[in-house]
């Protein structure tokens, strides 16, 4: 479900890869088409297609597309709950997200590290390491909106990283082969004459890996929120729209044994 978008969002801002992304979304086998508002006062659902594509919450109220249900009590406290459970899940979450980006800065950190023994250089990393962390840190505190980690919100701020971090890998590059050319080391030169591909390399190859291990100790306070999805579930089911079938918000596929 994309309530958990600020988690993923997080991690994936920082570490540009879809590993930890399969990884968290599959954890509580929860989806959803909807992305989701955390307003002052309401909740709000809304999605491209198909209808309802507009579904908000307020004080035990429903309106789907612009449209209020009718709810008799039972279903006004089914919604209000609902709502409860929605704002309580989220800090959970951006709280995960907060030492997802704690662990991936770390091991960015420490690949980089192998990577370049020049202190001056793991200076320059650290310093956007440490600039990009803390304001990815920000972002997830004040963001009230799974649509500022979908689509080109979200691929503004990693080709922000990127270009960020690009420069000094290919400065750092060029350094080494230079240094590998005063040398006589053509083998050096020649691992360093592509630096258009580097910041994906260093991202794609021990980093990958390391990610993995990392972000896994977060793996049971995922799971813990777990529980929550499936209340949430169960209370849309109980509370009927105008045409008669249940809400539809997010969708738990419990796996078959």
């Amino acid at each position: 479900m994309r309530l958990n978008a600020w988690l993923i969002g997080g991690l994936l801002a920082v570490a540009q890869t879809a590993n930890a992304h399969e990884d968290f979304t599959n954890l509580c086998h929860a989806s959803s088409s909807y992305d989701l508002t955390v307003a002052p006062s309401s909740l709000q659902f809304d999605r491209a297609s198909p209808s309802p594509r507009n579904v908000t919450m307020q004080a035990g109220r429903v309106s789907v597309d612009g449209i209020p249900l009718r709810l008799n009590t039972e279903d006004g406290d089914r919604i209000a709950l609902f709502e409860d459970e929605v704002r309580a899940l989220v800090p959970k979450a951006k709280a995960i997200a907060d030492q997802g980006v704690d662990r991936v800065v770390k091991a960015i950190r420490t690949t980089l590290a192998a990577e370049f023994d020049d202190e001056e250089t793991r200076a320059q990393f650290d310093r956007v390491l440490a600039r990009r962390s803390a304001e990815l840190k920000r972002r997830i505190a004040d963001s009230t909106s799974t649509h500022d980690w979908q689509g080109d919100a979200f691929d503004r701020y990693t080709d922000a990283i990127t270009a960020d971090l690009a420069p000094l890998l290919t400065s750092a590059y060029a350094e080494r082969a230079a240094a590998a050319a005063r040398e006589g080391d053509l083998g050096a030169v020649l691992a360093g004459a592509h630096p258009g591909g580097l910041l994906t390399g260093v991202i794609a190859g021990d980093l990958g890996q390391r990610l993995a291990a990392t972000l896994a100790p977060l793996r049971p306070q995922v799971k813990a929120l777990c529980p929550s999805l499936q209340r949430l579930s169960e209370l849309q089911r109980a509370v009927r729209g105008a045409d008669g079938k249940p809400l539809d918000l997010i969708d738990i596929d419990l796996p078959r044994h």
